[in-house]
């Protein structure tokens, strides 16, 4: 065990240096979190379709059917109706639908005294969603208070609405946009500057040196990870203090559920950046490499600038097959809704098993590697 700790630090620090003098590592590990976070921060908005919507008929009179009639068909919802409220309650805390329209159940009655209301719930987690989707019902009780006016020739404008924001009470999207950034964070820190540590000591020259000593592939593994693990760390830090302090980003679940998972996820990032780096001798071929298959599904697959409710079954299904989009899922959560259970558990376990996976696979590789 002595004989292990000792190569371990050797290593550990042999790599350390490395990193220090390598200020393209160090920038894209501090710095460009914090250039990320306060550009994509401040200045990103995007709309979606086909919001998810839970709607609550308490009132089952036909009029009371045709107030909520502008959901069917609409290119903008995509409505599930449930029978109860708590029902529909529970389909927001598990993250199944991004909103909640409501019908009480005097609505008929009140809608011919010209006070009627509908309560209208938002997912503020998916800031987007609710921005957009609190537009929309607007949008379409006004048409429907016009057009039932017209009819009774009255007056239109006997229609109100009632809505709240649940989980974001600020209803910005930077809120949105933040924990994705985290989650770039962790990936760029992680697949990006691991790919190409040991591409980097083939092409120096100092690898086979590295095969006469008592070296382990454990140790060269725990050696090339700890160094990146730690600026990744303290890079997701910092841009959890400018979250917080300049943004005002909530924090509902304790702090060590949010670095758990967030370590989780680093492993996991750190893995890929080992399996990429033992495919290949190039750092630059290696960087190429973390561009495709990691950097840029995690922008466009994972949620982060696109809300994946409003892509194709296809473009959902992909996404479901990679890391990020668990752990960006668990991460606003955790946030912005306190950390439901389920959400919470289905997103770990999914991380946990790509983990093991690709571990598994840099061990092998890297193993192979040592031994040809």
């Amino acid at each position: 065990m002595g004989g292990f700790s000792r190569r371990l630090a050797a290593l550990t620090k042999k790599e350390t240096k490395e990193l220090l003098r390598d200020n393209s590592s160090l920038l894209m590990g501090v710095v460009l979190p914090l250039v990320l976070i306060l550009i994509i921060g401040c200045g990103m908005s995007l709309d979606v379709k086909d919001v998810p919507t839970a709607v609550v008929l308490e009132d089952h009179a036909p009029t009371a059917r045709d107030a909520v009639s502008f959901v069917r068909g609409s290119d903008y919802f995509a409505p599930v109706y449930v029978n109860s409220f708590q029902e529909a309650e529970a389909m927001l805390r598990a993250h199944e639908v991004d909103a909640i329209l409501a019908v009480p159940p005097d609505f008929s009655r009140r809608l011919l005294a010209g006070d009627a209301h509908l309560q209208l719930i938002l997912n503020g987690v998916e800031s987007t969603s609710a921005m957009s989707a609190q537009g929309y019902v607007e949008a379409g009780v006004r048409a429907f208070a016009a057009e039932f006016a017209a009819r009774r020739g009255a007056s239109a404008g006997g229609v109100s609405i009632v809505s709240r924001i649940w989980f974001n009470d600020a209803n910005t999207s930077t809120w949105f946009y933040v924990p994705g950034i985290l989650m770039l964070v962790l990936t760029i820190s992680g697949v990006f500057l691991t790919a190409v540590v040991m591409a980097r000591e083939w092409e120096r020259g100092t690898f086979e040196s590295l095969f006469v000593t008592p070296m382990r592939v454990l140790e060269l593994i725990l050696a090339k990870t700890i160094p990146y693990f730690v600026i990744a760390l303290l890079g997701m830090l910092l841009c959890l203090v400018v979250g917080r302090y300049l943004y005002e980003l909530p924090m509902r679940a304790p702090l060590a559920a949010i670095l758990g998972v967030s370590m989780l996820y680093l492993v996991t990032a750190l893995s890929i950046g080992l399996v990429i780096s033992a495919l290949t001798k190039s750092q630059y071929l290696a960087c190429h490499i973390s561009l495709m298959v990691s950097f840029l599904p995690a922008v466009i697959l994972s949620g982060f600038l696109f809300d994946l409710h409003a892509e194709p079954l296809a473009i959902r299904v992909v996404s479901r097959l990679l890391p990020t989009t668990y752990y960006l899922d668990a991460l606003k959560s955790l946030l912005l809704a306190g950390g439901s259970p389920i959400v919470v558990a289905q997103d770990t376990a999914a991380l946990m098993a790509f983990t093991l996976l690709f571990l598994a696979l840099a061990f092998a590789m890297t193993r192979k590697k040592v031994d040809a």
